[in-house]
């Protein structure tokens, strides 16, 4: 069986590992919604660009080129 001073600092450790993980998992979820605001931030930006680029595109002839 394992000594009572072993029972304390391995209680210590897992607390010590609980809270890093803790900590780990803000951080995670905080850069997540930083990443989805600037993915959402940008979505105007590329609907008037597929805009733009469609009505190119329909402006566009491609005709036969021959050589």
């Amino acid at each position: 069986m394992a000594s009572l001073k072993a029972l304390k600092v391995r209680i210590n450790s897992v607390k010590s590992t609980q809270k890093i993980t803790k900590a780990m998992k803000m951080v995670a979820a905080a850069k997540l919604r930083r990443a989805q605001e600037a993915a959402e931030a940008g979505r105007p930006y590329a609907q008037r660009l597929e805009s733009v680029v469609a009505s190119l595109a329909s402006k566009v002839t491609v005709s036969e080129i021959l050589a």
